[in-house]
C-alpha cells in the first residue's frame, strides 16, 4: 500500500507528513516569483521594477504573481518576515529567568544558527543579504523597512513583559530595552551594508561588537522578587 512521504526528527520520530504535489508546485512558483523579484530589484533598483517585470522573469503571469503576494512590497520583504519569525519564536523560548537583554541576545544568538538554513530554502541567502543594501538606498523601502522594525519591537516588547510579570503600559523598561536592542541592530544593518563583506556572518559579527559597547548598562534582572 502506498503512504504518505514523512520525514524524520532528529529524535527519530515521525515530522510533519511531506507536502503532497500541488502544494509543492505552489511553493515552487513562490520561491521562483521570490528569487526573480530579489534579482530584478539588485539589478535595476526598486523603483525600476515593475510586477510585470516579476511575472515576466519568472515565466508566469502577473494574475499568478498577485496570488502569492498582494503587492511588490510584500514580495521585497517576504523573506525578512521569516527571520523576524524565527527571531520572535526564539524569545517566547527562552527558559525563565533570564535577564531581558540576555533574552533578545541569546535569542538572536539562536536565529543566526537556523536561519540562513531556512532562508536558503526559498532563495539563496548572498542573493537576500545583498538586497539589504538594495533596502538602504531605496527611500520607499527604507521606511517601510523601519516601519516594520518599530511593529516587530512592540511585538517583542509584549512578550518581554510578559516573561517579566509586568504591564508593558504601565513599565517603560519593556520598550526601551527592545528599543536600544532594535537600535544596535538598525546601526550595524547601515554600517554593515555599506562595506564589502555582505555575508550573514559579518553582519553576526558587526552586531555582537557594538552589543558588547552598550550591554553592561542594560544587562541584569529587573525583577525584585
Amino acid at each position: 500500500m502506498k503512504t504518505a512521504d514523512t520525514a524524520v526528527t532528529a529524535g527519530g520520530g515521525p515530522a510533519a507528513p511531506r507536502p503532497g504535489l500541488r502544494e509543492r508546485k505552489k511553493r515552487r512558483t513562490r520561491d521562483t516569483l521570490l528569487r526573480s523579484a530579489l534579482e530584478l530589484f539588485t539589478e535595476q533598483g526598486y523603483e525600476g521594477t515593475t510586477v510585470d517585470d516579476i511575472a515576466e522573469a519568472a515565466e508566469v503571469s502577473q494574475r499568478t504573481f498577485f496570488r502569492y503576494f498582494a503587492s511588490k512590497e510584500e514580495a521585497a520583504f517576504f523573506v525578512s518576515r521569516l527571520a523576524e519569525s524565527h527571531f520572535v519564536d526564539a524569545v517566547r523560548r527562552r527558559p525563565p529567568g533570564e535577564a531581558p537583554l540576555d533574552v533578545l541576545r541569546r535569542s538572536l544568538t539562536e536565529s543566526w544558527d537556523t536561519i540562513g538554513e531556512a532562508i536558503e530554502q526559498l532563495v539563496p541567502l548572498e542573493l537576500h543579504m545583498r538586497f539589504y543594501r538594495v533596502i538602504e538606498s531605496t527611500p520607499a523601502l527604507l521606511a517601510a523597512h523601519l516601519r516594520r522594525a518599530t511593529e516587530l519591537e512592540e511585538q517583542i516588547a509584549r512578550v518581554i513583559a510578559e516573561r517579566e510579570g509586568i504591564d508593558v503600559d504601565a513599565d517603560p523598561r519593556p520598550r526601551v530595552v527592545v528599543a536600544v536592542f532594535g537600535a544596535v541592530m538598525r546601526v550595524t544593518e547601515r554600517i554593515w551594508s555599506a562595506g564589502d563583506d555582505v555575508s550573514l556572518t559579518a553582519l553576526r559579527d558587526l552586531h555582537a561588537a557594538y552589543l558588547d559597547q552598550v550591554e553592561p548598562a542594560l544587562a541584569g534582572s529587573w525583577r525584585t522578587d
